[in-house]
This record gives C-alpha cells, structure tokens and sequence, in this order.
C-alpha cells in the first residue's frame, strides 16, 4: 500500500503557541491533501514535528524515522520541512517514492535561527534515491525561499521545477485563498 509522509515547516513561537492557531501538521493544505490521498488509497500521515518553532533536526528525524519508509513512500515537505527531506535524504542510502519539496528552506546563513538543522551536503544524486523529485516555488516568496529553489535546481541533478507567480509561500494569507492544492494533488495521482 502506498503512503505519504507530509513534513511540515517552521512556524513562529507565537503561531505554535497561540490556540486559535492549528498545529502546523493540522493547518494550510494539509487536512485537505490528506483527505484526497486518502480517498485515491495513500495513506498519509502529517507528524506534528518537535517544537517546530526552534526545529532540532536530530528530534526531528527521531519522529520522522518511527515510520516505514520505502519505494511506496510519498515524501512531501513544505518550508523547512522540505529543507529536512533534502538532508534526511541527502544523509540516507534509501529509495522512496515521489518526493515534493513545496517551498523549500534551507537557511545558508550561519546564524542561530536553526542552529546546526542545515549542516549537511546536498547529495547531487537525490533524485537517484526517489522515483520522482519534484519542486513548487512561487516568484513571490521570501528571498530565502528563491535562494533556496535555485540551489536545488542547480545543484540536484534532474528535479522537476513547477514555477508559480502568485502563490507565495503556499499557505493561506499569503496568496492562496483557500486550503486546497490541486497541483500538489495532480502529480500525486
């Protein structure tokens, strides 16, 4: 049986802790998407990752790693949760199913925002390890974000770049008028 994993990304502390607020792995796209998953046979998962506000990526890969993941795993990662995908599979000599990075973030910079999350090398074979590796970027994201995008695009061999121009940073508030995905969806099927 097919599954997917949703990863999600990294909210401010005030979002993750004001309870009017979803929990990221319940909020945007993602019930939406994991209905639709359901209702074509993928079973989806969306973990509700470990402090996300300040991520640790070995906490992380705990929580992520408590699933089966193989060739019948859909991969799907939004923000920082995409940045986790490309090291948890940059790290790992495993072969899943179609992997999509939506909006990646991988934070370059050496600061303290998410100190040691992105210490890694991007693997330049990761499509090798999927059976598809895709990648939605909106033209107006954050800076980070489009930095981020033509890192992959350039150095990962092979990934299928989907370029929107008002999508933003794929949640609701930022350009997207309602919780649904049907491109996401689409390439899914």
């Amino acid at each position: 049986m097919k599954t997917a994993i949703l990863i999600h990304g990294m909210p401010s502390k005030e979002e993750y802790l004001d309870v009017n607020t979803p929990v990221a792995s319940n909020n945007q796209w993602f019930p939406w998407l994991q209905k639709q998953l359901s209702i074509i046979g993928v079973a989806a998962q969306t973990p509700e990752m470990p402090e996300p506000f300040r991520p640790d990526y070995e906490k992380w890969k705990k929580v992520f790693e408590q699933f089966i993941i193989d060739e019948q795993t859909i991969l799907i990662g939004h923000s920082c949760g995409g940045g986790f995908l490309v090291r948890w599979l940059s790290e790992n000599n495993v072969k899943v199913g179609k992997v999509v990075l939506v909006a990646p973030w991988i934070n370059t910079e050496a600061d303290d925002t998410v100190p040691g999350f992105f210490d890694f090398k991007v693997d330049e074979n990761l499509v090798s390890k999927t059976d598809e590796l895709h990648l939605f970027i909106s033209s107006d994201d954050e800076q980070d974000e489009l930095d981020t995008a033509d890192m992959i695009e350039k150095r990962v061999h092979g990934v299928r770049v989907h370029r929107f121009t008002n999508k933003g940073h794929f949640c609701i508030g930022f350009n997207l008028i309602n919780e649904k995905f049907p491109e996401l969806l689409e390439i899914l099927r």
